[in-house]
């Protein structure tokens, strides 16, 4: 299994940008799909998730302006970032989430020890 993402970059504040995280070895469309991002001195934490059935799920700091979305035919996550804020500022990962784990509510969950395949990671810099 293979995660590749792609899409980062510097960044205006208030500014755009795209992630995609290409995946081979496995269908993207039976798992649940997370990103990810990690900052430097922080820990890692999760940013959204998209589950099999489509449902999604977003970090509080990122809802409303973060969409994660997926191309089944294509075998790709994207993440896209709207009004992007310095403090969004990170490497983001994709993983998978083999164990199709759910909250009460049905959601994916964002919790990193749940995912077993990462890819290597995207930077995202955004200057204010």
């Amino acid at each position: 299994v293979q995660l590749v993402e792609s899409g980062g970059g510097l960044v205006q504040a208030g500014g755009s940008l795209r992630l995609s995280c290409a995946v081979s070895g496995i269908a993207v469309q039976y798992y649940h799909i997370g990103w990810f991002r990690q900052a430097p001195g922080k820990e890692r934490e999760g940013v959204s998730c998209i589950t099999r059935g489509d449902n999604t799920n977003y970090a509080d700091s990122v809802k409303g302006r973060f969409t994660i979305s997926r191309d089944n035919g294509k075998n790709t996550v994207y993440l896209r970032m709207n009004s992007l804020k310095p403090e969004d500022t990170a490497v983001y990962y994709c993983a998978v989430d083999r164990s199709l784990s759910t909250t009460l509510q049905g959601l994916c969950v964002m919790g990193a020890p749940f995912y077993g395949y990462w890819g290597q990671g995207t930077q995202v810099t955004v200057s204010s």
